[in-house]
């Protein structure tokens, strides 16, 4: 039989594993730090944090999501042409944490790039979860876009000479987005399924993750970038709003070009929304020919053009050549929550004739 631990043993535990400084660690909350692509957001696991007068400031957290919102649909746009698919990719979040609480919840397999990048940015990683990087292989290898079932295997050759095109043309919009604050150079110095493997930065390193949500059809993933503090440290004044020149939000034209050049069968749906109105269902039951809805939407009021599902531009209602036409005026500034026509219990019914 096993001898019993004294009081002494367990207070020598206790203090093995309580913080160095006597005081519990701030936490911040897993759902927030889900972002990664190995951690999962039902868990209950949560992520250490410490305070550090050394860090980032919101100024230039702006700065940094100014850059990769952007780099963000340039991406996409490049994506959607190299695999004729239409792929969405969104900035998810941005956050400061230590190196080994990045890497502790990233479960292996995975695709860990090692970056270098020059002149003395030193190392940076890109970490693609094999969740979204598996469906664009599938389609890069002639694959209809159905949804591919989730592999837990490291990477063949030929799928990481597969994957070296997917994270090329990320590197070439990382590359354009940061030559507003600094021209760096990034290659990928080695790739690694097991994100332990590579020691290249120090763990208790304060480190910046950006992570992007990859959307291909059904399949939906998370890539994340992982760039040392001290990377951006370095660049100094110039990581500011009031330095950087005035961003253009506009996907690059060379991005655009590539797309349309490789999806020229492909068709989009074009919305051109008059006007929203609600009616009681009891009107809606009552509805007839020759029944008329009055909207609260003035006549010169301009219309809605939606692309997809999306608001993207407004524009006036005309006629040209006998037959029905819109103008586009302007784009939709902000994206917004869609505002869809909807049918309920309203104290604005619908007029009859």
């Amino acid at each position: 039989m096993a001898d019993a631990l004294t009081q002494t043993d367990v207070e020598k535990l206790l203090d093995a594993v309580a913080p160095a400084d006597g005081h519990a660690s701030k936490v911040e909350n897993a759902e927030t730090l889900a972002v990664f692509g190995g951690l999962d957001r039902d868990s209950d696991e949560t992520i250490s944090s410490a305070e550090d007068p050394d860090r980032l400031s919101s100024e230039q957290i702006r700065v940094l999501e100014m850059l990769h919102d952007a780099l963000g649909r340039n991406y996409a746009a490049a994506l959607s042409g190299l695999l004729h698919s239409n792929v969405e990719v969104t900035l998810k979040g941005i956050h400061q944490l230590r190196y080994a609480d990045f890497t502790s919840h990233v479960k292996a397999p995975t695709c860990f790039n090692l970056l270098r990048t020059e002149p003395r940015g030193g190392h940076w990683i890109l970490d693609v979860n094999p969740l979204i990087l598996f469906p664009i292989i599938d389609r890069l290898l002639g694959g209809g876009g159905e949804p591919t079932p989730a592999l837990h295997r490291p990477f063949t050759e030929i799928e990481l000479r597969l994957t070296a095109r997917i994270t090329g043309l990320f590197l070439d919009e990382l590359r354009r987005a940061w030559m507003k604050v600094i021209d760096w150079r990034i290659s990928v110095e080695r790739v690694e399924s097991d994100p332990q493997l590579v020691q290249s930065v120090a763990a208790d390193e304060w480190v910046v993750l950006i992570s992007f949500e990859i959307g291909l059809g059904e399949s939906c993933g998370i890539m994340s970038l992982c760039v040392p503090l001290k990377s951006i440290q370095q660049v100094g004044e110039a990581f500011s709003s009031n330095s950087l020149p005035a961003y253009d939000y506009r996907i690059n034209t060379e991005s655009t070009d590539r797309m349309v050049e490789k999806l020229p069968g492909d068709s989009v749906q074009l919305v051109a929304q008059l006007a929203d109105s609600k009616i009681s269902t009891a009107d809606l039951v009552g509805l007839r020919v020759g029944d008329i809805i009055n909207t609260e939407q003035a006549v010169e009021s301009p219309i809605l053009i939606r692309i997809d599902g999306a608001s993207k531009y407004r524009a006036s209602l005309g006629a040209l050549k006998g037959r029905k036409a819109i103008r586009i005026d302007e784009p939709v500034a902000v994206t917004a929550p869609e505002s869809t026509a909807t049918v309920g219990d309203s104290d604005t019914p619908g007029k009859k004739a």
